[in-house]
């Protein structure tokens, strides 16, 4: 991000301002469900909620509805800001809250204070520095406060996807929808073969986060700049931070040949 050139980065605002027009009851109650798995209520109502790389808005604005005590939702990306402010203002009542262009590899708690949930969900493995994005955001919690994030797991095709992203980014339209039909293709042959529905999967897809199936894979397939982790570097990283691990869903780094997913942490400053 920091001293990247702006065309070498996937457009995610664009990406998000599409998939904000979808935004309704159901997304936002999955969201929520998506948040609770991860912080339950007791310990997210009532404190302030950082969100760094708020793409459309919709987890801040879930954040609100679960009882946080006010809202700041970052991004990098001009066109998530713009995004984001309008869903918020949409879906937030009567919590404070406020959108800002802001890199997270500048991130300053200087500037922002500190939180006690900052949430950051598949964001920090594309700011082309990681592991700063991870310190700068652990920075930002406040003592007995939480880091809540999610990071792509390492995969035996990790250089296949950077160079995948790379081009995809800076392919043409014609030539990215190209590219979402040959893979979604892989994918149901795939799901095929373990007996997976297809439109089923497609129809309840919502259910993971309030997510949509067609713009995530937009977003798989551009997500340049482009980093992994495994769950051992991860936990390595934060207990030198001074966190403790609350909550990890991870699996084990596998062969990733339609993909990374992401493992979820929820670590806890001591």
């Amino acid at each position: 991000m920091a001293g990247r050139p702006e065309d070498a980065r996937f457009a995610f605002g664009r990406n998000w301002a599409s998939y904000a027009e979808l935004i309704g009851e159901r997304e936002l109650t999955q969201a929520e469900q998506g948040l609770l798995r991860l912080v339950p209520l007791e310990q997210l109502r009532g404190r302030s909620f950082l969100d760094i790389g708020c793409g459309s808005g919709l987890h801040a604005a879930a954040a609100s509805r679960l009882g946080v005590s006010r809202v700041l939702a970052v991004d990098f990306d001009r066109d998530s800001v713009t995004t984001a402010k309008s869903v918020l203002a949409r879906h937030i009542a009567s919590v404070p809250w406020q959108t800002m262009h802001f890199d997270a590899l500048e991130l300053d708690v200087k500037t922002f204070g500190t939180f006690g949930i900052v949430y950051s969900w598949g964001v920090l493995h594309h700011t082309g520095a990681m592991w700063r994005a991870v310190e700068n955001a652990a920075s930002a919690v406040e003592p007995n406060g939480f880091l809540v994030f999610a990071l792509y797991r390492k995969t035996r095709f990790d250089a296949f996807w950077t160079w995948e992203k790379r081009w995809y980014s800076r392919a043409s339209p014609r030539a990215q929808r190209r590219a979402q039909a040959l893979y979604v293709s892989a994918r149901r042959l795939a799901w095929a073969v373990r007996g997976v529905s297809y439109s089923d999967y497609v129809a309840n897809y919502c259910q993971w986060r309030g997510m949509d199936f067609r713009h995530d894979v937009h977003d798989w397939l551009g997500g340049y700049p482009y980093e992994t982790a495994s769950s051992e570097e991860v936990d390595t990283k934060m207990r030198a931070l001074g966190f403790v691990p609350e909550r990890v869903f991870a699996s084990p780094p596998g062969w990733g040949l339609l993909g990374s997913g992401c493992d979820e942490y929820v670590y806890r400053r001591t």
